[in-house]
């Protein structure tokens, strides 16, 4: 008691307006929690009703928890030693436990808070009877306990419960869950929606471990998720105003926002048990939409008025409710199910709502007006703040991707009608009539993708266009371009006609882009304008024919340079964005010197203000790389003159600790190389940069200096190795000297992550150095073949075999010898490399080095080398009994390992050259059992006749995925993953030959002749693969 008194007197003191006496208190209070006792005294205090509420809520909610988080266990991490004794811990929750019932709303709340924490380290081997005890009192008949247990409950059923604890405490827990929720009269509304909260915890937790329990799941699903499903259906029918209209506060949309949380998890998790309800909720949701728009805007559009609270002042409002409600209605629209639904004539409704409740607040104009970064970011498709907006866009790309047609011509009329209104609405004085337009604008204009595809479409099949976006462009959109009382709109009309670039006719798109550069030159335009402007001029240089936007680019450029040193985070990263679009407008060729020059200035300006940023490094590379591509005559010389002392520099003199700068130092100047001319890097290029970059990869640890400095150099060998092999350094070692040192060190490093593009820098010196490469070429590929008996990563691997694949291609015969010659830890190189190839063939990724890959087994089969019949490599999987049809789940895998057989390498050459073939050549129409035969719960069965015929897509779908999937899907399309391989690589010989027709000429051969006892070694093939086999040497 003696302690309980002297924290009570503490907690007193600490509320003195005495600034000494304030003091005082806290630093007797800091050494009283050092005390098991102090931790019981706080949460004793916490749970005294007749104490002086404000030193209740400091025990129960600052102090008591700090103490926990500090005195209690060494599970936490910022445990301070002198935990409690088990004897006082056990009191502590005790007490604690009991603040859940306590009549004030505040203290159950923080009790339950602190509850929480305890039992993320204490349940249950130390606390076994929290759940009994908690399921105990939310089955009481008072509504204080069963609020506190509630708020427990949320945080508890999220994070607490194991795989095998949930079944049971489901059991137990739903039906009294269940109860409280209809309970209505008993229970608060908030109260209520929490039982909703933890049910979808639940639904979540069942979904988890279905693959663990099928049948326990399914029973579950069978038996509990209807009875929930009707409640939400009653819930929902109950007409939503009643929440909102003449209420202090907004507790019931509680209910509906967990409602449609929980419905789209549902959706997510087990679809068909929802399918029987899709209909009723699908019209519960439009009907939702349709009803609160009127409150959406009253409360929501004006600043005048302000939408209520919670009961327990937390935050609510209607974007909470809408944004669970469309995600739910986007799913059911991608999953298939709500076709039916759509058929019944919904489709036009819901987008006339959804166009509705896009609307910008009081709150985004008033933020977006002042802060240029909130704005850029709402409007970047990849940084757009998740709310009611960005959830309607995704509904409408939902919709125009599986009703094209309608849902375009459903776009027209919804927007042929908003004008109409907005028109109206103006003349009548309504000063908000431009919110409806500006929305529906932004509507259409985030679905221009789609809605381009789908004119193109219908126009390529002779059927009329389902939209007229021309009429837009030239009859809707310029009469806002001027409206400077309406900044929104006016920069909304910009970025709209950006977007629908291709549609402008070429006199109207100089027009617009004249326009919007006007605005960027005014200096009275506000944020809002200004940046709509900077958008859209980026949209047009994007969307727009070279030959109309040219003559503007270099005015733009010029506009532009001004905002790189004015602007910060989003913004300055759209202005980045933007003119390194422009400066790839008709290859630079408009660009001056001067120009040029000021604006590399303001690049480094930016660079050296940003450092750190790994997003603005990349875009100043790019533009670094455009600016130095230009093909106007002198603009090379002069950007390098400008960036490469400073950048070599900073390389030199950047600290060890200080990594960032040598790496973004680095990856600007491999900017610069990139954009080089084919002429090479101009006199003393190298000679500048060298002695630092050396120096500065030679001492580095750092993994991203290690990577772009290897991109650098394999860049410099590309475009000028000249340079390189005649520079040497101060010592007298030549450039190829320091770069095999920097190879060397890679290859000794661990951290493999640093070496990752070094196959890249071997394959470019082996082909560019030529003879200068020939005396040390032995020693580096003895290095490389001991570095493959470690190498971990699939990707490193892939650097150290791809460039010994090079050379079989060239030197079979010399590689060979040397790999037999080489000795490893008692092993052969031939066996260490043939081991590593065969095991890690099939995941190189890359069109070149898959081409050179093949190239170079075929190769070594045709060799008949009397050493590569004795090497043994990895075959097929053995499949046992126990593991026949069966999921190995890693559990399983570390009790059953799987095994291999082991056969000879020219059998695995042929396995491996088959499987090439096999994704390239006819027999990819060998097709996979039919997946719709499975029983799942998917629950899409509509939209499905269609998809059945594409595995499971639609047709176009299924063509884009082809597209998409290329490489794999044919050998003889030389477009297909180019991405991976640089410029050099996809011109190469071996990137260009009729891979399809090697292989199959390949084989015939090798038949025909019996190559290296071809005949014999199809014995070690699958029924499959000499099935193909068949085909391919009959064909």
């Amino acid at each position: 008691m003696a302690v309980t008194s002297d924290v009570a007197q503490c907690l007193a003191g600490t509320l003195s307006s005495d600034p000494n006496t304030r003091m005082a208190a806290e630093l007797k209070l800091a050494e009283l929690l050092k005390t098991p006792e102090a931790g019981l005294a706080l949460a004793q205090l916490a749970a005294t009703q007749d104490l002086d509420i404000a030193l209740r809520q400091m025990s129960g909610a600052i102090l008591l928890r700090k103490y926990v988080m500090e005195r209690w266990s060494p599970y936490f991490a910022t445990f301070k030693g002198s935990a409690a004794p088990v004897e006082v811990k056990t009191q502590i929750r005790q007490a604690v436990f009991q603040g859940l019932s306590d009549p004030n709303r505040k203290i159950r709340s923080l009790c339950a808070h602190t509850l929480s924490t305890i039992a993320d380290c204490d349940w249950p081997d130390e606390y076994p009877e929290l759940l009994d005890s908690l399921i105990t009192i939310i089955s009481s008949d008072s509504p204080e306990a069963v609020h506190g247990a509630m708020q427990m409950f949320t945080e508890f059923i999220k994070s607490d419960l194991t795989e095998d604890q949930i079944l049971p405490v489901l059991r137990q827990l739903l039906p009294v869950l269940l109860n409280i929720l209809g309970a209505a009269e008993q229970h608060s509304p908030l109260t209520r929606s929490r039982t909703i909260s933890v049910f979808r915890q639940c639904v979540t937790a069942l979904f988890m471990v279905k693959d663990q329990h099928p049948q326990a799941v399914k029973e579950a699903t069978a038996s509990v998720l209807p009875v929930w499903l009707d409640a939400f259906k009653v819930l929902l029918n109950i007409d939503p105003q009643q929440d909102v209209i003449g209420k202090d506060n907004w507790d019931g949309l509680a209910i509906r926002i967990q409602v449609f949380k929980t419905l789209d998890t549902m959706y997510t998790s087990f679809p068909r048990a929802l399918a029987p309800y899709l209909q009723d909720f699908l019209n519960a949701s439009l009907y939702h939409l349709r009803v609160l728009l009127p409150t959406f805007v009253h409360y929501y559009l004006s600043p005048e008025n302000s939408a209520p609270n919670t009961s327990e002042d937390e935050p609510i409002d209607l974007a909470q409710l809408v944004c669970p409600l469309l995600d739910f209605v986007n799913n059911a629209t991608r999953g298939g199910k709500a076709k039916t639904w759509f058929e019944q004539g919904n489709l036009g409704e819901l987008v006339r709502l959804i166009f509705g409740w896009m609307q910008m607040t009081s709150d985004d104009e008033e933020n977006w007006s002042s802060n240029a970064n909130a704005f850029v970011a709402q409007e970047d498709d990849e940084t757009q703040v998740y709310g009611v907006r960005i959830s309607g866009f995704e509904v409408l790309a939902t919709l125009l991707e599986r009703m094209p047609v309608q849902t375009t011509a459903t776009f027209q009329s919804v927007i042929q009608q908003v004008v109409v209104d907005s028109r109206q609405s103006k003349e009548s004085g309504n000063s908000d009539w431009w919110r409806p337009l500006e929305a529906a604008l932004a509507a259409l204009g985030s679905q221009a993708e789609g809605v381009l595809d789908c004119v193109e479409d219908e126009e390529a099949s002779e059927r009329p266009k389902p939209i007229d976006i021309q009429t837009l462009l030239t009859d809707v959109v310029p009469s806002s371009l001027g409206l400077s009382e309406c900044p929104f709109l006016q920069g909304r009309g910009f970025v709209f006609a950006s977007q629908y670039a291709k549609l402008l006719p070429s006199h109207l798109a100089g027009q617009y882009l004249d326009a919007a550069i006007q605005v960027i030159e005014a200096q009275d335009a506000g944020i809002p304008i200004k940046i709509s402007a900077v958008k859209a001029v980026q949209n047009f240089s994007q969307g727009m024919e070279d030959s109309i936007i040219a003559p503007f680019a270099a005015r733009i450029a010029s506009d532009l340079g001004p905002f790189l040193l004015l602007t910060t985070e989003d913004t300055l990263s759209l202005v980045l964005d933007t003119v390194s679009v422009v400066l790839d407008i008709d290859h630079g060729t408009w660009l001056t010197q001067e120009l040029a020059g000021s604006l590399t200035t303001a690049t480094l300006d930016v660079w050296s203000k940003n450092i750190k940023d790994p997003l603005f490094i990349s875009l100043l590379s790019d533009i670094l790389s455009s600016l130095s591509g230009s093909k106007t005559p002198g603009i090379y010389e002069v950007v390098v003159r400008q960036a490469l002392p400073v950048l070599s520099s900073a390389m030199g003199s950047a600290k060890p600790d200080e990594s960032w700068i040598a790496e973004s130092a680095v990856e600007l100047t491999a900017g610069l190389v990139e954009g080089a001319p084919d002429t090479g890097l101009g006199e003393g290029f190298f000679a500048t940069l060298a002695p630092n970059l050396f120096a500065c990869l030679k001492t580095t640890e750092d993994r991203d200096v290690l990577q772009n400095g290897t991109a650098c150099l394999t860049l410099i060998i590309r475009k000028d190795v000249g340079q390189l092999l005649t520079w040497s350094d101060a010592e007298g070692r030549s450039g190829l000297e320091n770069v095999l040192t920097i190879i060397g060190k890679l290859l000794d490093n661990q951290d493999e992550s640093g070496g990752l593009f070094i196959g890249d820098l071997i394959i470019h010196l082996l082909r560019k150095a030529g003879d200068a490469i020939l005396s040390v070429l032995p020693e580096m590929l003895r290095a490389m073949v001991g570095r493959m008996g470690t190498a971990k990563t699939a990707s490193f691997i892939q650097s150290l075999v791809i460039p010994f694949c090079f050379l079989i291609n060239n030197q079979r015969d010399t590689v060979l010898s040397l790999l037999e010659s080489t000795q490893i830890q008692g092993r052969s190189g031939l066996d260490v490399f043939i081991q590593t190839w065969c095991e890690n063939a099939e995941t190189f990724q890359g069109f070149w080095p898959n081409r050179i890959s093949s190239l170079a087994m075929s190769q070594l089969y045709l060799s008949e080398r009397p050493s590569l019949q004795n090497v043994m490599v990895k075959g097929d999987i053995i499949v046992k009994p126990e593991t026949k049809n069966v999921i190995m789940t890693r559990s399983r895998t570390r009790n059953m390992p799987t095994e291999f057989t082991s056969i000879p390498f020219p059998a695995k050459a042929i396995k491996l050259l088959l499987k090439d073939l096999q994704s390239g050549g006819e027999a990819a129409t060998f097709t996979a059992p039919d997946a719709g035969d499975l029983d799942s719960d998917d629950g899409d069965e509509d939209w499905e006749e269609e998809e059945k015929l594409n595995q499971g897509f639609k047709e176009d779908e299924f063509a884009f995925l082809s597209d998409m999937l290329g490489p794999r899907v044919a050998f003889d399309n030389d477009d297909v993953l180019e991405d991976n391989d640089d410029e050099e690589l996809r011109k190469d010989p071996v990137s260009q030959m009729d891979m399809q027709q090697h292989l199959v000429t390949f084989f015939k051969d090798c038949a025909a002749r019996n190559t290296n006892n071809f005949q014999g070694v199809t014995g070690h093939l699958s029924e499959g693969e000499m099935s193909l086999l068949r085909r391919v040497i009959e064909g």
